[in-house]
Parts: structure tokens; sequence; C-alpha cells
């Protein structure tokens, strides 16, 4: 997918409970039919609930599979206030953030930036940036292109069976083509 085809799709998560891929990217996908997932289920490995940096939920709604490795689409529901990412760098893919419910704190690079309900963010692949839970709750839809191993990612922090330490946690991210390069993000 183009940068341009990128931004137009990731804007709409927002209005939409689900992303139409462009004309391109249907061509080239393993999923050859739309599909629905309804909401508070997940299209495949069930509720995930992450250990580790947060104990938030994440609902895989758009596999990388579904679109041959074009994109993935999760629904997180947060439940870890104050709690977040450490500072960290995705070498290969650009996020977006889309605020359904609460309220949360973003690090880009040097700036900062306080995201609400209905609010977007985009974050550029090789930028360093973390964010935090502000409110008690909170939904947000997070986008990733391409997919890369985001869902192994997610997959092997649920998978734990005990709370890691900085060292796993840095060698998890970076067997997941990302580097921690700071501490997580505060409320302060």
């Amino acid at each position: 997918m183009k940068r341009n085809q990128f931004l137009a799709t990731a804007l709409s998560i927002g209005a939409m409970p689900f992303v139409s891929l462009s004309a391109t990217a249907c061509q080239s996908q393993s999923t050859r039919t739309g599909f629905k997932v309804k909401a508070g289920e997940a299209r495949l490995y069930g509720r995930i609930t992450l250990k580790g940096v947060n104990h938030n939920i994440m609902d895989l709604k758009v596999s990388g599979k579904d679109t041959a490795g074009g994109m993935t689409i999760f629904q997180q529901t947060s439940i870890s206030q104050g709690m977040g990412t450490p500072l960290h760098v995705h070498h290969y893919q650009d996020e977006v953030f889309y605020v359904i419910e609460g309220a949360y704190r973003f690090q880009v690079g040097k700036a900062y930036f306080n995201l609400e309900k209905g609010e977007h963010i985009f974050l550029p692949k090789a930028v360093p940036h973390a964010w935090t839970q502000v409110s008690k709750t909170g939904k947000m839809n997070v986008l990733f292109q391409p997919a890369g191993k985001m869902e192994e990612f997610f997959l092997t922090m649920a998978g734990l069976d005990h709370e890691p330490d900085k060292a796993e946690i840095d060698k998890i991210f970076s067997d997941c083509e990302m580097s921690v390069v700071g501490p997580p993000l505060t409320l302060n």
C-alpha cells in the first residue's frame, strides 16, 4: 500500500467498524470475501489479555493473514490507568490510533499529544513513541501497516505465565522488529 492509500484507509477507521481496503490491496490479499467481526469479539485468537507493559485486552479485527501482510487492526480495551508502553521504535510499521472511549497521552519524538474520544494520531515508523492511559478505562482501534510481527508480539505478551522484567520485555520487542529506547510514559 502506498503511504497516501494508507493514510486514507487509516483515517477511515474511526468512521467504520472495519476498513475497506484499496483495490490494489484487495487483489493481493489472501481473504477473497468480506467478513464481519462483532463488537467485543476477535477474528482470530480470542480475546488477548496482555501482561507486562499493561494488562489491556486486544481483539484482532483484521489480521495480516487477511491482507497478505499489508496491515493488521486491533481493538484495545484499556483497563490499565497510568500504564502504557515504554518509549519504543517500530522499524517497519506506521501506526494509527483512533480513540473510541477514554483519554490517552502520547509522546511522538519530542512532541506530546493528549487524545480523547473521536481523535486520531499517526505514528510514523522509525520515530520513538510511547503512550499511557489517562482515564480509568478506554478503548482504541490500532492499525499497523504493514502487519509485520505485531500479532506475534501481542500473542507473546499474552502467553507469558509471569510478569516480565525489563530485559525480557526488551527481548520480546526486539524479536518482533521493535526497539525499546526509553522508559514508559507517565501521567506526571
